[in-house]
């Protein structure tokens, strides 16, 4: 095996090498000596093909080796980003193609829509692939199945991983040594991993158990219930293989998908309330219980070069305004590497994964995501039929339901997948500000309400200051707020009966400065109160954890409370109540209130 100099260079871990973009050239300081802008820990790759070896080679951009490191003949640049096409999505492919087991000696692999069939490219339109006969397509699964499994895609797999054995090295002391240092401030009992069943989660945490030799840490698994049935397949395996972790899982039992779906319409690319509702939040929940005040580093599976929004995050991030829970400080041992990177570690160190990803499955979170490719949609067609027609059949009564005059063009189209806000839903009602001005009294509105005035209606206006209903005129069940550092009452409560409100709130503002700012962010927690969904977003984005939702409504706690006002904030309201951006109309303002 023949590796050039500067090949070993990078790849070898001979202290920490840093990168500067702007020279395209390695660095081992912080600074760059050529043009003094800070250095990177990323190191960039590209993708090589030996057609002799038939295999791709993972090499550093700035690297001069142009021939194999195994066979030693020419190399030429192949593409960005590749993963490995398993038996089963080879199969598949063969019989979109009419060509069934064609390839099946062949070295396959993939990106995005495109496969190389050893090292020579055909496209795949999967849009067209939504159009084809399913049932035909299943039946021939089944009858090229018993002879799809004697190929050679073993012997290929051996042969990459043998070729790349100086970038899975390189992988792996640079990932175990960000993990030792990233834990250096916490104790072992502080620390968590996201899994989420996935091939980025999956490699994180094989990762952080070995580099702390620490079998016992504990996992947390987002059930959104939404997840593929191979998922939870493999979440059983992961549990008994590694018998000494401490697996949690999170799970919204108070709410179901359909039954919400109804209510506010599906989840779209742009809102998506479920991974809010089905998982930061029921997760916030575990973390509150299992830690309450304490500050967490979370190791999550997150890549750089998954997304834009992904790209702008740091591999160490405690920005609280990017961290979706505010209790962790969130680290990613493979925020720089690619997808051949996590195929290459995962087998080439024989880990177990999710036999989804042997399917064509690129992504396996949600199998009903907005985000999903029209690939996954139509591997859902195949391999999940009876889940895949009854979402369909949702969305199309849906889009008649708000008015669309194509629906099934609408849905089969995507087109559900771009909707924005409340049009066409009752619920969108929930989101208005609606109030009158009180004639006999100055600054005091008379909010209308959509259910019942409870204690935990109350507790809402905790941000503002102490709530006491004991100095409040009892005749008129008045509650007080007071300014936290004065105890000057600030704002009056009181329970009303106002023509056209079957349920009514009057506010008054007293002692302040600023009446309208105060009324303002009075009206975002009527909002708050009369369009709650239980979405758990609240709960996420509170520092100290006192934000919580019950059954019926959500209440804050005044121990808790440090009166921020970012919940209050129109800066955080988006943040801090999903229903307010996903439910607002097309002709309204998110932030307009209604007078009546």
């Amino acid at each position: 095996m023949v590796l050039d100099k500067n090949f070993l260079k990078i790849f070898a871990k001979e202290g920490k090498i840093l990168w500067c973009k702007s020279y395209n050239m390695e660095t081992e300081n912080k600074i760059c000596e050529v043009c003094g802008e800070a250095t990177f820990e990323d190191i960039p790759v590209e993708i090589y093909w030996c057609n002799h070896c038939n295999v791709p080679i993972i090499r550093p951009c700035n690297s001069n080796m142009d021939t194999c490191p195994e066979c030693g003949n020419k190399i030429k640049y192949f593409a960005a980003d590749l993963r490995p096409v398993f038996p089963q999505e080879r199969l598949l492919m063969e019989i979109v193609k009419k060509t069934p087991l064609k390839y099946i000696n062949s070295s396959v692999w993939c990106a995005n829509n495109r496969y190389y069939i050893d090292g020579e490219s055909i496209s795949v339109s999967f849009s067209k692939c939504l159009q084809m006969d399913t049932d035909s397509i299943i039946k021939e699964l089944e009858r090229y199945n018993i002879a799809n499994e004697n190929n050679k895609f073993s012997g290929y797999i051996q042969k990459f991983i043998k070729i790349n054995k100086e970038r899975l090295s390189y992988l792996k002391d640079e990932a175990f040594n960000f993990i030792q240092d990233a834990v250096k401030n916490y104790p072992a009992e502080n620390i968590v991993i996201s899994f989420s069943g996935g091939k980025d989660s999956t490699v994180v945490a094989d990762l952080v158990v070995r580099a702390l030799s620490n079998p016992g840490i504990v996992h947390i698994f987002g059930d959104t219930t939404l997840e593929f049935p191979l998922t939870y397949e493999y979440l059983k395996r992961f549990r008994k293989e590694n018998p000494k972790i401490i697996l949690k899982i999170s799970k919204n039992k108070e709410q179901k998908f359909y039954d919400v779906c109804e209510d506010i319409g599906p989840p779209s690319r742009v809102m998506r309330w479920c991974c809010t509702m089905f998982k930061t939040g029921p997760i916030t929940r575990i973390l509150s219980n299992l830690y309450r005040d304490k500050k967490l580093l979370t190791f999550y599976g997150i890549r750089k070069c998954e997304s834009v929004s992904r790209s702008k995050y740091n591999r160490i991030e405690d920005n609280a305004e990017s961290i979706k829970i505010k209790k962790q400080v969130v680290a990613s041992p493979i925020f720089y590497w690619k997808d051949i990177d996590i195929w290459l570690y995962m087998l080439g160190e024989n880990i177990d994964f999710n036999d989804a990803y042997k399917l064509g499955y690129d992504r396996v979170g949600c199998w009903c995501c907005p985000n999903n490719n029209d690939r996954a949609a139509f591997l859902a067609r195949i391999y999940m039929p009876e889940e895949s027609t009854k979402w369909r059949d949702f969305l199309v009564d849906f889009a008649k339901k708000i008015g669309k005059p194509d629906a099934e063009v609408y849905v089969d189209t995507g087109k559900w997948k771009a909707r924005q806000g409340g049009n066409g839903l009752k619920a969108a009602e929930d989101v208005k500000i609606k109030y009158t001005n009180c004639t006999a009294e100055e600054n005091a509105k008379i909010y209308q309400l959509n259910k019942p005035i409870t204690d935990d209606f109350y507790t809402l206006f905790t941000p503002f200051g102490k709530v006491s209903k004991e100095l409040g005129r009892k005749l008129l069940k008045e509650v007080l707020v007071l300014d936290i550092a004065t105890n000057i009452p600030i704002m009056s409560l009181q329970p009303f009966q106002q023509q056209n409100y079957e349920y009514a709130i009057k506010v008054k503002t007293m002692n302040v400065q600023k009446h309208s700012d105060l009324q303002r962010m009075i009206g975002y927690q009527i909002r708050k109160y009369n369009s709650c969904r239980k979405c758990l977003k609240c709960e996420s984005v509170c520092n100290f954890g006192a934000i919580t939702v019950n059954q019926n409504t959500y209440r804050i706690d005044a121990n808790k409370c440090k009166h921020c006002k970012m919940c209050v904030t129109a800066k955080y309201l988006d943040a801090g109540c999903l229903m307010a951006g996903y439910l607002v109309t097309k002709a309204e303002s998110q932030e307009k209130t209604y007078e009546v």
